[in-house]
């Protein structure tokens, strides 16, 4: 076994391997850029090293300052984690030729598996079943276009070195072939450095299962069974289980044996996932499953494999890349009980999903009721140099009912403020009909997106404590307890306060009768409550009103809190009661950059001519593409960037004249 690792990988999955390593007593080496200098991951090692400015192409992605810090730490091997380096063959190769060893698989079958097209050849070889389409080398868009229309719509145009859902678009018409095309080949270059694409016939009613495959150098392979992954938006997983619901066993058998199959097709030595997709139109069926693309890594989604089974992934990667044989046969492995993962991102879902950058300022995770692994602490920041992910929060049950109550308990239970998150998005998942019953594919959340992303009515509750907490911080010094304050508040002030709260852009004022020991009326929109604080405790508090006592936490900065009640978060802005409106007027004729980016299509110049929902500017974050489009037809009346140009949340980037000078 290896005495010291290098982590050659920041966040959730550092945090998750330097666990492990401690257990066994291996001592860690953490990298950062300038922006993780301060990150959960570099504390929680050993020792630390260096490797350069925040961007990722000068930092986590320079194999030579990777191998300068194993050389000058010591390190005997490099864990990649996933994503940046784990599936780069060249880097593979670069610590071969230091002498250090990588915890993974070899270079060559990295190289089998990492172009789409040469793996669906090399599986059909084996005897392992594809999805119709064209996995060949002729990359004319007419050409692509002659082989799309032959496989018929619709299609789905993937990039050859491709995954996570980058560099894929799916394509209903004809007509849409090109564009479509075009996206997914910029896609494919900026994330992979590699524009190739490949097409594949678009199954319309399809699931998303993979198994999980482990080899040693030793000659021997097997499989911890299946994980679902069929819960995603824009072709990227949002909530996994295992094992599949509904599950044939003739089909568990005969996927388990095709990817086992898959792996000593290869020679496959360490984790790796053979992803599959299922046609489920008629039902799960032993004969209707095709392989996808191999992962030659660790799963982000590893964790409800280990739940089910017992066994940690990563010290299984550990101990077979020292040289030591798997540490169980098949016939020792067994499902226990049912397991799912939950990705809590900061991104914004009501806006598609577009990621958001923050401070952490209050972040409270259910330790207690579920496995949560994490790379971020309370007042740590999202950047918008790297994947949002807040945590995995993942829980297990004797049946799926149990494991999916406890997970839906968990988002409930899980509070963020000062940066949006997706965790309302997924307890709505939890709740609906069809996912809790099991009757999943990978297109549930589009069909029923408008439904997943109704927010709760802001409760009375919600508005009451949020204007108590706003006048409290008014009237008490930043130290005290401004519920004390309140508690005496007649005893220095009028007998009448008034609030100033604004909720998704509508201001309101409430006001509020101090009656006397933690007794307030509390008057808005008509209604009257009366309501008792019973207890405080930090930022929660125990609160009475009209005979039902409840409890809740309440986070607040200078410029904004939010309530965390009844299993929901609502965030109140705090306008300045003497500040005037701002002039939102002209709001429907701008472009304004929805997050923080890079400009990379710029479709129009001033003066030109364009339709309402004409594309105008496409930018990039996160390595995905977002277009945005004309609000109305008009003409360009400026542009204010150009393409290459980085740009920040809020930046106005384009405006249409006005319309009576449009013509």
């Amino acid at each position: 076994m290896f005495k010291k690792i290098l982590i050659a990988n920041r966040g959730e999955i550092a945090c998750r391997v330097i666990k492990t390593a401690k257990r066994l007593g291996i001592s860690t080496v953490a990298v950062y850029s300038d922006a993780d200098a301060g990150a959960m991951h570099v504390s929680m090692a050993d020792e630390a090293w260096h490797i350069g400015p925040a961007p990722v192409s000068e930092s986590y992605l320079k194999i030579d300052k990777l191998i300068d810090a194993c050389r000058k730490s010591g390190a005997e091997a490099v864990h990649p984690g996933y994503g940046f380096l784990s599936e780069n063959p060249a880097f593979v190769d670069a610590l071969d030729k230091a002498g250090i060893a990588f915890i993974g698989p070899r270079a060559d079958a990295i190289r089998a598996m990492g172009l789409k097209d040469a793996a669906k050849a090399l599986m059909e070889k084996a005897g392992v079943p594809v999805v119709p389409g064209y996995h060949g080398d002729n990359q004319d868009a007419d050409f692509l276009k002659d082989r799309a229309d032959e496989i018929g719509y619709p299609v789905l145009i993937k990039a050859r070195a491709g995954g996570g859902g980058k560099g894929m678009r799916r394509v209903d018409h004809p007509d849409d072939f090109k564009t479509a095309l075009e996206g997914a080949q910029r896609e494919g270059q900026a994330s992979f450095g590699d524009e190739r694409v490949l097409i594949e016939k678009y199954l319309t009613k399809p699931r998303h299962i993979e198994i999980q495959v482990f080899g040693d150098s030793h000659g021997n392979a097997v499989h911890l069974f299946e994980r679902d992954c069929s819960l995603q938006r824009r072709h990227q997983k949002v909530i996994e289980e295992a094992p599949a619901p509904d599950m044939p066993d003739d089909m568990r058998t005969a996927m388990g044996d095709a990817a086992v199959t898959a792996a000593k097709a290869i020679n496959y030595t360490g984790a790796g996932t053979i992803e599959f997709i299922a046609d489920v139109s008629e039902g799960l069926r032993a004969d209707r499953f095709y392989f996808m693309e191999m992962n030659t890594r660790l799963q982000v989604e590893h964790p409800v494999t280990e739940m089910i089974t017992g066994e940690d992934l990563v010290e299984w990667q550990l101990r077979v890349a020292s040289g030591e044989r798997l540490p169980k046969r098949q016939e020792d492995l067994k499902i226990n009980g049912w397991a799912f993962e939950a990705r809590l991102y900061a991104e914004d879902a009501a806006k598609g999903f577009l990621p958001a950058i923050g401070t952490l300022s209050h972040l409270h995770l259910p330790e207690g009721s579920a496995r949560i692994d994490s790379g971020v602490r309370q007042g740590d920041e999202i950047s918008p140099f790297y994947d949002p992910m807040i945590a995995k929060l993942i829980t297990h049950g004797p049946t799926r009912e149990a494991a999916l109550a406890k997970l839906l308990a968990a988002l409930e239970e899980s509070r963020v403020a000062d940066c949006i998150t997706n965790a309302g998005f997924l307890a709505s998942l939890c709740r609906h009909e069809g996912f809790a019953a099991g009757d999943v594919d990978t297109g549930l959340i589009d069909r029923d997106l408008d439904k997943l992303l109704i927010e709760p009515e802001v409760s009375d509750d919600a508005v009451a404590l949020a204007a108590l907490t706003a006048l409290g911080l008014t009237r008490t010094p930043a130290s005290a307890d401004p519920w004390d304050g309140l508690s005496g508040w007649r005893m220095w002030t009028a007998s009448r306060q008034y609030a100033l709260l604004e909720h998704n852009g509508e201001r309101q004022d409430v006001e509020v009768h101090a009656l006397g020991r933690r007794r307030f009326d509390v008057h808005f929109s008509g209604t009257a409550h009366t309501y008792e604080l019973i207890d405080i405790e930090g930022e929660t508090v125990t609160f009475d009103t009209d005979g039902h006592r409840q409890r809740a936490t309440v986070s607040n900065t200078a410029a904004n809190l939010t309530v965390f009640v009844q299993g929901s978060a609502f965030e109140f802005g705090l306008p300045d009661h003497l500040a005037e409106d701002e002039d939102m007027s002209g709001g429907d004729d701008r472009l304004i950059a929805p997050m923080p980016g890079l400009v990379k299509v710029l479709n129009v110049s001033a003066g030109e001519a364009v339709v309402k929902g004409q594309p105008l500017i496409i930018l990039e974050a996160m390595k995905m593409e977002h277009t945005l489009s004309a609000p109305r037809a008009g003409v360009v009346g400026e542009v204010l960037v150009s393409a290459g140009d980085q740009v920040q949340d809020g930046t106005l980037l384009l405006a249409l004249a006005e319309e009576e000078n449009a013509a």
